[in-house]
């Protein structure tokens, strides 16, 4: 009896070390990935850097074309890629364990319009004030996602409530979006190509935006990860270990609610990174959120930039917004865990 006790005690030591080193080998793929996205932006556009040019220009800048185009165009836009992959894909991981719903992203719940919304205003009627955008957005996204979480709120959370609830109010603030690019049409330009989500133009000053925002949203949402654990579990249990649900639940939305409004701030209602990347992981590394969170972040670089990339050389020397080459992946893939959840 004793022999069998230590033989199953053994098997589980053996089984969790199994784990833990497939979760480092996915970890590591994912970071290969990230690299990968990182180096095919920095090299690939419409002029074809080497990376051996690159290096020199790392190592010793020079007053060439090269150097402008990899420190001023290329260098500023991947770091933007990079944080925004990070942000969204973290934002949807949270929102998915919060709202215990496989479907919930800021973009298809509503939490982005809301902050696109506010950012829309800000271009619109206070293009001086840039500076805001950010923390307008977040109000606008955590209003929105108050508004998502009463709407769905019926003696607990249902996942079909949640994205009924997101549609309403996604189509509610995208009205008020409309109506503003119509009463001021001379000055829609800019918002018309921020709705549909890119990287196009983007430089130093964005980076400067988001970067505070990404690792202060990266670093509560570690710590959040054991609470989102005891969330999956649901109510009842949490409660019963001793956990305030409703205010931590609050406080997890305020950070996925920061991470999608800093995101969206500076590149435009960028859609389903939040819903493919955390599905992607999961399926490969489990849904413990101490290896989910830094999982997302690491694809979420990789799928951003690499798409990022493909959006600039399919049609070189025309480039498309990331925002399209995302919904056209995103699309189907909603579709099909849809289909597979209801």
């Amino acid at each position: 009896m004793k022999s069998n006790a230590d033989d199953m005690v053994g098997a589980a030591g053996h089984y969790g070390i199994s784990r833990n080193i497939w979760r480092g080998g996915v970890l590591v793929f994912f970071a290969f990935l990230a690299s990968c996205g990182l180096f095919l932006s920095l090299t690939q556009g419409t002029m074809n850097i080497s990376i051996i040019d690159i290096i020199n220009i790392l190592q010793s800048p020079i007053n060439s074309s090269n150097s402008q185009i990899i420190w001023n165009i290329r260098m500023p836009r991947t770091i933007v890629g990079a944080l925004v992959g990070v942000n969204l894909a973290l934002s949807g991981a949270i929102l998915q364990a919060i709202m215990r719903n496989p479907l919930a992203d800021p973009h298809i719940i509503g939490i982005s319009s809301g902050a696109g919304l506010a950012g829309v205003t800000i271009m619109i009627l206070f293009p001086a004030m840039e500076y805001l955008i950010t923390p307008v957005a977040f109000v606008g996204a955590m209003g929105a996602a108050v508004c998502i979480y009463i709407i769905a709120w019926k003696n607990g959370i249902k996942p079909v409530r949640v994205i009924l609830a997101g549609v309403a109010v996604s189509a509610f603030l995208g009205s008020g979006i409309s109506g503003l690019m119509i009463f001021y049409s001379d000055r829609v330009h800019g918002a018309l190509l921020w709705m549909v989500g890119g990287l196009a133009a983007r430089s130093w000053p964005q980076v400067t935006i988001i970067w505070p925002y990404a690792l202060v949203g990266f670093i509560l949402a570690l710590l959040g990860a054991q609470y989102l654990n005891i969330l999956q579990l649901g109510d009842e249990m949490a409660s019963g270990l001793g956990i305030n649900v409703e205010a931590v639940r609050i406080a997890l939305t305020a950070v996925a609610a920061l991470l999608a409004a800093s995101a969206v701030s500076v590149v435009g209602l960028l859609g389903f990174v939040g819903l493919i990347v955390p599905h992607a992981a999961r399926l490969l590394i489990g849904s413990d959120y101490r290896f989910l969170l830094p999982a997302s972040a690491l694809l979420g670089i990789g799928v951003v930039t690499l798409s990022d990339t493909f959006a600039r050389v399919i049609f070189s020397p025309i480039e498309l917004p990331v925002g399209i080459i995302m919904a056209f992946i995103g699309a189907p893939f909603f579709l099909f865990l849809l289909r597979r959840e209801l």
